[in-house]
């Protein structure tokens, strides 16, 4: 069961108080007081023990980030959401121990390199390249394929994450409370001095929530486990399925085969 200290919320409110100093300038006297941290405490626990989080955690001001190409097309653009500070403050909390739970349960896959600390694009460069020429040091021919799963993180299933949550070992109260955080969600979008209409978001995690990465990560998790007869690496949801063989059609039947069982996997 996930619990939260007041040491914990102390330690999280002073990083955010770090952060954003700016913008709580004038309401300095909301951090302040051994029975605010208490009440702090008290809210997050009880977040935690009753597997529910207050509506307004779960509201989002997305701020559109350009990625690439023309900056006139929506579909061009990365929504970033900005959520309540309190929400931050407890998705930290659960993130640290969630996370501490994988690392010592060895769950998370070593083939994503994405959101993994001393990982980079760098690490996934290097390991593909070593097994090429590995490849081609006993003569095989090596084929790939690359995969860029096309708004990932706004179209994860909240089903089957919360059926992957289950699966890896999280307790029911636990995995009501993400039950929680997953759903009735709502986000509005400001632009200048246009404000959006808020709407609810029915799949996905939220682009620059805490919690975001690694529930993607946990998503994504069991990919390589369907490419068995080649080699996966990801970097977030870039992925590369790559193997060597001694000649074309053995390349081709087995890359196609293992195309065949991601597709199979994307429609579960």
């Amino acid at each position: 069961m996930i619990t939260v200290t007041q040491n914990t919320v102390q330690y999280k409110v002073q990083i955010k108080q770090i952060n954003l100093h700016i913008a709580f300038e004038k309401n300095r006297g909301w951090w302040e007081g051994e029975r605010e941290e208490r009440r702090r405490v008290c809210n997050c626990n009880e977040s935690l023990a009753f597997g529910y989080i207050l509506k307004l955690w779960k509201t989002a001001w997305v701020v559109p980030s350009h990625k690439s190409g023309v900056n006139t097309l929506v579909s061009n653009y990365r929504p970033i959401s900005l959520l309540p500070v309190m929400s931050k403050i407890l998705e930290k909390c659960v993130y640290t121990q969630l996370r501490d739970y994988y690392q010592y349960r060895n769950y998370l896959t070593p083939d994503q390199s994405g959101f993994h600390s001393k990982h980079s694009t760098t690490t996934v460069l290097l390991k593909v390249r070593n097994d090429i020429q590995a490849g081609m040091e006993q003569g095989n021919l090596t084929g790939a394929i690359f995969l860029d799963f096309a708004k990932a993180f706004d179209t994860v299933d909240h089903g089957i994450l919360l059926q992957k949550l289950k699966n890896s070992g999280i307790g029911d109260r636990t995995l009501t409370w993400f039950q929680s955080y997953v759903s009735d969600r709502t986000q509005y979008v400001s632009i200048s001095d246009s404000t959006s209409l808020p709407l609810p978001v029915t799949c996905g995690v939220p682009q620059g929530s805490i919690l975001g990465p690694l529930l993607f990560t946990i998503f994504i998790n069991d990919l390589p486990n369907v490419c068995k007869a080649s080699t996966v690496h990801m970097y977030a949801d870039d992925t590369v399925i790559y193997t060597s063989k001694p000649n074309l059609p053995q390349l081709e039947a087995v890359l196609q085969e293992q195309f065949t069982g991601v597709e199979k996997w994307i429609k579960i």
